[in-house]
């Protein structure tokens, strides 16, 4: 809202975008508010660019006596400063603190460099080449399904789902199981819904940001959609939901970095009133608390540490009301609690996961207080374990405990589960499953169905019943004898590692034929690995007559501490090797053609686009940059303010700019340093407002590229992030990217220039 005032005041001009820096123990943060008058009206909006947040409506914006006023009610800010030629002198208020805050006058500017985006009508040209007779279009794939996400309320009176109205807008509904009636409970206005959850048998709770900036806000709905009430209203902020309170109702713990924005402290929040109690404080920014174990009553029982940014110190109840360190850790030792054991009289007693002297993380039964082992629970010699299931209603017994290999594996302890497996297994055969919910009384369960072949059905079991009730299937358009296969693969590579990967391949293909393949390495990369199933990316190229190749090269998650660790300081060399060796493997298993092989990923799978079309550049016929780093240097100068304090470990899995040799090779492996080596066609897709992979990395191969001569499609999208969220985003991203592949990988000759 703006306030009135008399034109006279403007003589001075207040109008015009305003920077200042925030000094908040030790954290650098800028802040810019944007002042405007529109017939004597004067209103603001604040930025907060290292939270990755634009243009937040201020509720009240005054300029009178020289004194320029900004209220933001909901985060409790108030900013008073007096204005002297093209300086603001003031004050900055949030929270009962007071903060000196002066601004300078500047222009008001949009994330990276307005001029480079490619204009809709060369992205229209692009898309025009994507030519044939598809049975299936892009919208098929891309398209969010019209109901998803079904849940039961703790009762299992209702159960709600999300479904898309003819604006592409999914809504939240909660339809009366007995009675058949359906209620809009949540309305998805522009911002999307990122999540929800039931909080009760009346009460919801979802999440949302600001144009894809990651500052979530959690908030809280009845099941009728009255009572709407933000429990985080605090902008420049990131909400973390953190645990629902199975013992209390009217509660959750999120954790906020409102306090410092680098560090996150959990409060406990009243989902009906709003009201938020600080549980524990996280006061030291340069060891701060990265972790908090809280049991099913809410009570803190222990919490992670980091300690000279890289090491980590695990701390438990002392037994006087404190807590005292019960585990050091090196930051690659996994030591952490799975779950609480209620099902012992030891309160104490917890499912641990730990590689503490194993290579592969195993799940043993560990008491806190004694800091022993009293079992192992599960352990597999090829893979790591960490997941498992209790039982709330049969006092928290031990269900299952399932690690993913080639493809998924649930390993059934309890009898009662040993039953539902074997109904569900014998049930949907060649189906992967997995529990989506649960009623309170556990006496229905929702369960997910998929394969590679099957995005996916949800099906109600009734236990009573011993019956299956099919409920939805996601994209019923899709047909799953049209789709294609998704093969495990592994090989050997040049240094003799054991590589897993897999093989999405086209009819023609399985028939003999030699395809073009899209090689695509996925993000992280630390950790993260590809896995079985469906994956609409890989099922669009295979209906475009291409294969695709994903390679879980050394660094993924999953195979065992040796595997992740070997891949350190290899990010853009061995790493990329492995890929290198994965598509030498799919070529002599006869499979794809080797001289149409195209790269495509998103964040480090960006990169490694950039990187595979410098490191080898006759290898790959062209590339697909989405939210990719290109610069390894400003990647890390530009890290939203929350991971700051993780710099030191991120050095220790990429590289570190401080020691000579490994500056040397951050030159080597930052692609924009390498431009000339590009000589094969570019497409660059950019989120404006990701905080992660800022815009930044994108505009600088693009301007390089141009620089020389070459033709770089660029897509950016002004309301996205870390990748794109909206469904009409998504759509015109595959669109264009089918476009771009046919034109390259299509009748493309080895030599064809970039240009035209």
């Amino acid at each position: 809202m703006g306030l009135f005032i008399g034109l006279g005041a403007f003589a001075q001009d207040i109008t015009g975008t305003w920077k200042g820096t925030l000094s908040v123990q030790g954290a650098e943060m800028p802040l810019i508010f944007n002042v405007s008058n529109e017939d004597g009206t004067i209103s603001s909006t604040m930025d907060s660019p290292s939270q990755g947040a634009t243009d937040i409506p201020m509720d009240e914006t005054t300029f009178a006596d020289n004194t320029l006023t900004i209220v933001f009610k909901q985060a409790g800010i108030k900013y008073e400063g007096t204005l002297d030629a093209n300086k603001v002198s003031g004050t900055f208020y949030q929270g009962g603190m007071e903060f000196p805050l002066n601004l300078e006058k500047t222009e008001k500017t949009i994330p990276g460099n307005p001029e480079l985006p490619s204009s809709d009508d060369e992205l229209t040209s692009l898309v025009a080449f994507d030519k044939g007779d598809f049975k299936y279009s892009v919208e098929d794939y891309f398209a969010k399904p019209k109901a998803s996400t079904f849940r039961f309320s703790p009762d299992g009176k209702y159960i709600s789902y999300r479904e898309k109205d003819d604006d592409g807008k999914r809504h939240i509904y909660v339809k009366e199981v007995e009675s058949g009636n359906v209620t809009k409970a949540i309305e998805e206005k522009e911002e999307l819904v990122r999540g929800y959850a039931w909080l009760n048998n009346n009460r919801l709770a979802f999440l949302t940001d600001k144009g894809g900036d990651e500052n979530y806000h959690v908030f809280a709905v009845d099941l009728d959609g009255s009572n709407l009430k933000d429990l985080t209203p605090f902008d420049g902020v990131q909400a973390q939901f953190s645990n629902l309170l199975p013992e209390d109702k009217e509660h959750i713990i999120v954790n906020l970095n409102k306090n410092n924005p680098q560090i996150f402290e959990p409060y406990k929040v009243n989902v009906i009133t709003g009201e938020l109690t600080q549980l524990f404080k996280n006061d030291d920014p340069a060891s701060p608390i990265i972790g908090y174990d809280f049991d099913k009553d809410g009570n803190l029982k222990g919490y992670t540490k980091l300690k000279n940014g890289v090491d980590q110190d695990y701390y438990y109840q002392d037994g006087n009301g404190g807590f005292k360190v019960l585990k050091s850790l090196n930051w690659k030792d996994t030591f952490a609690v799975l779950n609480f054991d209620y099902a012992t009289e030891n309160e104490h007693d917890a499912y641990i996961v730990s590689n503490l002297d194993s290579d592969k993380a195993r799940i043993i039964r560990y008491d806190l207080k004694e800091d022993k082992v009293l079992a192992e629970v599960f352990a597999n010699d090829k893979y790591d374990v960490s997941n498992l299931g209790l039982s709330k209603k049969r006092g928290y017994e031990l269900d299952y405990v399932s690690y993913e290999g080639d493809k998924q594996v649930i390993i059934p302890l309890s009898d009662t589960y040993k039953q539902f497996h074997k109904r569900v297994t014998e049930s949907f055969p060649g189906k992967q499953y997995s529990i989506a919910d649960a009623t309170d009384e556990e006496d229905k369960v929702l369960v997910f169905l998929q394969s590679d072949k099957l995005y996916g059905e949800y099906h109600s079991y009734d236990v009573a019943k011993d019956e299956f009730t099919f409920l939805y299937n996601l994209m019923p358009q899709l047909k799953e004898e049209d789709m294609a296969e998704m093969r495990p693969i592994t090989f050997t590579s040049r240094d003799g590692k054991t590589i897993h990967g897999y093989i999405t391949l086209p009819k023609n293909a399985v028939d003999g034929a030699k395809v073009p393949v899209i090689v695509n390495p996925h993000g992280g990369p630390q950790g993260i690995r590809d896995s079985w199933g469906f994956n609409p990316e890989a099922q669009l190229f295979a209906s475009r007559g291409y294969a695709t190749l994903q390679v879980n090269f050394r660094i993924s998650g999953g195979y065992g501490r040796e595997f992740l660790e070997s891949g350190f300081k290899q990010i853009g060399r061995k790493a990329m090797d492995d890929v290198e060796d994965g598509l030498k493997y799919v070529v002599e298993q006869g499979y794809v053609d080797k001289d149409k092989a195209a790269i495509y990923g998103g964040s480090h799978g960006g990169y490694a686009v950039l990187r595979g079309l410098t490191k080898t550049p006759d290898l790959y016929a062209c590339g697909v940059d989405y939210v990719g780093v290109s610069n390894l240097f400003t990647f890390m100068d530009s890290f939203p303010e929350y991971w700051k304090p993780y710099l030191e470990i991120v050095r220790e899995i990429w590289y570190d700019e401080t020691i000579p040799e490994e500056k040397k090779i951050m030159e080597e492996v930052s692609p924009v340093y390498q431009i000339d080596k590009i000589e094969k066609p570019l497409f660059v897709v950019q989120g404006a407002n990701d905080p992660r992979v800022n815009i930044n990395e994108s505009d600088q191969i693009v301007e390089a590229l141009r620089a020389k001569g070459q033709d770089v499609p660029y897509m950016v999208k002004y309301d996205e992030g870390h990748g794109f969220g909206k469904e009409e985003n998504s759509i015109a991203l595959y669109k264009a990217m089918m476009g771009f592949f046919a034109k390259h990988l299509g009748e493309q000759e080895k030599a064809t220039p970039i240009k035209g």
